[in-house]
């Protein structure tokens, strides 16, 4: 089994009365509420959370793109990424991911990618979303019903510079390139590991199963809701032949843990529902563009994620007993979220837990001691799930005696006691 300690880098200052006062937090939210001042300490705030994460031994570290947004500061997770391959040594990097259909031409993803992995000694695994109909249809303007076919022909561009050992043109319907080569190529071949994240919708299932790659579902209605799509995803994979490998399955869930289980809300239930009422007050209209979802998605009552419409699953009003009892997310003591964890993981048969432990508001004494706890106490003794299989959708990192160190460290490893000027 393996754990993914995932970070959205929410504005966590949202003022009060929030959904009453602005229309959405996603698209149209005034940027005048945002203070560059304390955008600056939450990134170093949040970038010191991954790399505790690593330190402590989590597999990946993982950062996501979104645009114009309260819900996650990351416009360019690439640039999280660089910073945490500089500041990291064992832990994977899951870029979950760009949204490769909005880059003109998507060679640039290619690059920055293959710059990542270089960077990091081959340590990249790529994600590559659809993207958000808030992200990609409404603040980057992509016309939604042919937005999918621009990114399977970004797919195919991107994957083709990675392989070809020879400059190539491309002529395709939305990108025409006389001239492919990429430089750097990515320390991994052919290619980094493809993690494909998803909300639910058929056609992404149907991709990840055609290319073997890994599905990583991500979503905020916790893990009662997310068997549905969970056994959805495996009967394709059955229909087309795959394995039934747990690793081509992530699921993103957020986990808290405390010192016992009345604790748990006594500490995080303010910023959980900080976070599925301020962070995720997403306006319907923007949740789900006509010609976002296809035909297919819609007649599977598969749901973009987050949707305000659907009340049925997230009606107004929830509070803290409200989201566990759904399974909105896992918190308590670790002994209960060991249980709980280990019940999820086998019931949706899932190899990669994508883990969100800051969650909404939560600032960063709670959250590290959420981190601490989990690592310490829930992460080993789920260890042994899955152990059966390979996971072929990992990244195969240059060996540590192969891969180059910041000055200092290098310095320090070897002996020096100053660095020189």
């Amino acid at each position: 089994m393996k754990f993914t300690y995932f970070h959205l880098m929410p504005y966590r200052f949202l003022p009060e009365g929030f959904k009453q006062r602005y229309h959405s937090v996603w698209v149209d939210i005034p940027n005048r509420i945002y203070d560059p001042k304390v955008g600056h300490r939450l990134y170093h705030e949040y970038l010191d959370q991954l790399e505790y994460a690593a330190d402590l031994g989590f597999d990946a570290i993982g950062v996501n793109e979104h645009h114009q947004n309260g819900y996650g500061l990351m416009p360019s997770p690439n640039l999280m990424a660089a910073s945490l391959a500089r500041r990291t040594r064992q832990a994977t990097l899951v870029v979950l991911g760009n949204s490769i259909a909005l880059y003109n031409p998507p060679v640039r993803v290619a690059e920055e990618f293959a710059m990542l992995d270089v960077l990091s000694g081959g340590r990249l695994v790529a994600g590559m979303p659809l993207g958000t109909s808030m992200d990609a249809n409404f603040c980057y303007g992509a016309v939604p019903s042919t937005l999918r076919e621009k990114y399977r022909e970004a797919h195919d561009l991107i994957v083709r510079a990675w392989t070809s050992p020879e400059v190539f043109a491309f002529n395709g319907k939305y990108t025409k390139l006389r001239y492919v080569n990429i430089w750097p190529r990515p320390i991994q071949q052919p290619r980094p590991p493809i993690w494909i994240p998803g909300g639910g919708s058929v056609e992404t299932w149907d991709f990840a199963a055609e290319h073997d790659y890994q599905y990583s579902f991500l979503s905020y209605f916790g893990y009662r809701a997310a068997q549905k799509v969970c056994d959805g995803y495996w009967e394709v994979m059955a229909k087309k032949g795959r394995q039934l490998n747990p690793y081509s399955l992530g699921f993103a869930l957020g986990v808290v843990v405390t010192d016992t289980d009345a604790d748990a809300e006594r500490y995080y239930a303010e910023h959980v529902e900080y976070f599925y009422n301020r962070c995720l007050h997403i306006a319907p209209g923007f949740a789900d563009a006509p010609g976002y979802r296809t035909l297919k998605s819609i007649q599977a009552s598969l749901l973009p994620q987050p949707d305000r419409k659907s009340m049925a699953i997230f009606p107004e009003g929830l509070k803290w007993r409200d989201f566990i009892e759904r399974g909105f997310l896992v918190a308590g003591s670790a002994a209960t979220v060991r249980q709980q964890l280990r019940e999820v993981i086998k019931g949706l048969r899932c190899g990669h837990l994508i883990v969100l432990q800051q969650i909404g508001s939560m600032p960063p004494e709670l959250v590290r001691r959420s981190t601490e706890l989990f690592a310490r106490d829930v992460m080993p003794q789920l260890r042994d799930l899955w152990s059966e299989f390979e996971d072929r959708w990992w990244p195969r990192a240059l060996p540590e005696t192969e891969r180059a160190m910041p000055a200092p460290v290098a310095m320090a490893r070897a002996g020096a006691d100053k660095v020189a000027p």
